[in-house]
C-alpha cells in the first residue's frame, strides 16, 4: 500500500515558513520580556500532524538559557498570536530551542585562523 500523499507537497515546509515569520514579527513587536533580546529564529521544524513545533533561535548578545526560558514562558502568547494571523485548523504548540550553530561556526573559524597562522609561522 502506497504511503498516503498530502493534498498539498510541501505544505508542512510552507507553514513552518510562515510560522518563522510570523513568530519573528510576534517576538519583535508584542513580546515585553525583558529577559528576551535581540532574537534571530533560524529554523521551524513542524511534527507531521502540526501538534508542535520546534523553533530554533540565536542570540547576539544575551544569556541563552534566560532567553529559552522567557520564549518558552510565552509560548502561549506567541501561539495565540498565530491563531489570529495563521489559516490553519491546527497552530502548533511552540517548543523554543537555543541553535549553537553561529557559535560553533566562529569556534571553528577561529581554531583555523589559528591553524593557518602557526602553519605561516612554520614556512
Amino acid at each position: 500500500m502506497a504511503a498516503k500523499k498530502s493534498a498539498t507537497p510541501n505544505r508542512a515546509f510552507k507553514v513552518a515558513d510562515q510560522i518563522q515569520r510570523d513568530l519573528t514579527e510576534l517576538i519583535a513587536r508584542e513580546l515585553k520580556d525583558p529577559r528576551v533580546g535581540m532574537v534571530t529564529l533560524q529554523g521551524v521544524e513542524v511534527t507531521p500532524d502540526y501538534a508542535h513545533a520546534k523553533v530554533f533561535f540565536s542570540l547576539l548578545v544575551g544569556d541563552p538559557q534566560q532567553t529559552q526560558e522567557g520564549l518558552n514562558q510565552a509560548a502561549g502568547f506567541l501561539r495565540n498570536g498565530l491563531f489570529k494571523r495563521l489559516h490553519i485548523h491546527t497552530v502548533p504548540t511552540l517548543h523554543f530551542v537555543y541553535d549553537r550553530t553561529s557559535e560553533r561556526a566562529a569556534d571553528m573559524n577561529a581554531l583555523i585562523a589559528k591553524a593557518v597562522s602557526s602553519r605561516a609561522k612554520e614556512d
